[in-house]
């Protein structure tokens, strides 16, 4: 039996589908963020299940921005996406 590639395929999805998970609480998310002059950008999710987060607008050099990656952002991403390990800035 032929299975040439066939292995990576699962990784793949299970990947995307992560993505589209972080990706729809980041959207619930990004409103308060807005409120607040800022806005952040989902740049990448590690295999470790890290994901990173680039800040803009206000979020840049805001003394409040690790709380809010920590306590808002990280908080929700792991209660919604149990794949998820931590949350990073990134610049």
């Amino acid at each position: 039996m032929m299975t040439s590639g066939m292995s990576d395929v699962p990784d793949t999805t299970e990947a995307s589908r992560v993505r589209d998970k972080v990706a729809k609480v980041l959207n619930l998310i990004r409103p308060a963020v807005q409120s607040d002059g800022g806005d952040l950008e989902l740049v990448d999710i590690t295999p470790e299940g890290i994901v990173r987060i680039r800040l803009h607008g206000a979020c840049v050099g805001c003394p409040s921005s690790t709380m809010t990656l920590q306590v808002g952002i990280e908080r929700n991403l792991r209660t919604h996406v149990p794949e998820v390990r931590g949350v990073e800035a990134v610049a």
